[in-house]
């Protein structure tokens, strides 16, 4: 888990689950693994001011020691991917306020846009050894 950065997503949204395939996608080295919200990873991962994780409604991205959230975990982790998603960290020059207002309107609605599943989701056995178990 050391040499891996860590991506925490809610593993019933579609959105999410969504994202986590662009991720794989784009990095064929593997730089990151995954687990879901709802795991014990995540809990063993995230610090404790999240005792109720099912609360949390935003990607996290668990890298060298720290903790990225919302807008800013989305950008660290294109700056990382394969092709021309790295471009798009150049939106961490705009105030984090405005970029998490907009992922948080988005965060709110994604149940309604996008769907969510009745559980979280099974990796294919090809990437297994990418999702963290718990």
């Amino acid at each position: 888990m050391e040499t891996h950065s860590v991506i925490l997503f809610d593993g019933i949204c579609n959105l999410c689950n969504g994202f986590v395939n662009f991720v794989i996608d784009r990095d064929p080295k593997g730089k990151f693994k995954f687990a879901a919200i709802q795991s014990s990873a995540a809990a063993q991962l995230l610090s404790a001011e999240h005792s109720n994780l099912q609360k949390l409604d935003s990607i996290v991205l668990v890298s060298h020691g720290q903790q990225y959230r919302k807008s800013g975990a989305v950008l660290q982790i294109c700056k990382q991917l394969n092709g021309v998603w790295p471009m798009l960290y150049i939106f961490i020059i705009v105030p984090p306020f405005i970029r998490d207002a907009i992922y948080n309107f988005v965060a709110r609605n994604r149940y309604k846009w996008f769907g969510k599943r009745n559980s979280c989701r099974m990796p294919e056995p090809a990437i297994m050894e990418r999702f963290l178990e718990g």
